[in-house]
């Protein structure tokens, strides 16, 4: 197994201990993930940081090839959602933030998201994201608030 699967092997673990001692049926990982074709390649518990690497697949391409921004939201989300759910109890994306800083093109072959909780106020999550092409560039940057679902006692 490699180090990489290792690492997607535990946080998928780490996510059904969570759910199921919440009494949750949820299925782990999601259908959207697997769909994507994403794979967790580092996660930090401490210090609440997350990445994961999606393929650029052609079925995300607009018509001028390259990948559509909404795809690029979709990579976030599905790198914020397993960090969100692994750094607080169970919350809801009320807000995601994107720039696009350039496009991603068809031929590349991946990208990296980075995610981090950079703040919790009570209730409230923030967390950033930063998405980086096979050659290290940056290609959209975004803040997400997330909230916390209220307790069911």
């Amino acid at each position: 197994m490699s180090e990489i699967n290792a690492v997607q092997d535990r946080v998928i673990l780490l996510l059904r201990e969570k759910f199921s001692e919440l009494n949750l049926t949820v299925q782990i990982p999601p259908p959207v993930f697997t769909a994507m074709q994403g794979s967790v390649i580092a996660f930090d518990e401490v210090n609440n940081v997350m990445q994961a690497r999606f393929p650029v697949a052609e079925s995300t391409l607009n018509p001028f090839g390259n990948m559509q921004g909404g795809m690029i939201a979709a990579v976030i989300d599905n790198t914020l959602g397993p960090l969100s759910m692994l750094a607080a109890p169970p919350n809801y994306t009320r807000h995601l933030e994107i720039k696009y800083r350039k496009p991603v093109a068809g031929a590349t072959p991946f990208l990296d998201v980075h995610c981090r909780l950079e703040e919790r106020n009570d209730r409230q999550l923030i967390f950033t994201a930063s998405v980086i092409d096979a050659s290290g560039a940056e290609c959209a940057s975004a803040r997400a608030v997330h909230w916390i679902l209220a307790s069911r006692n």
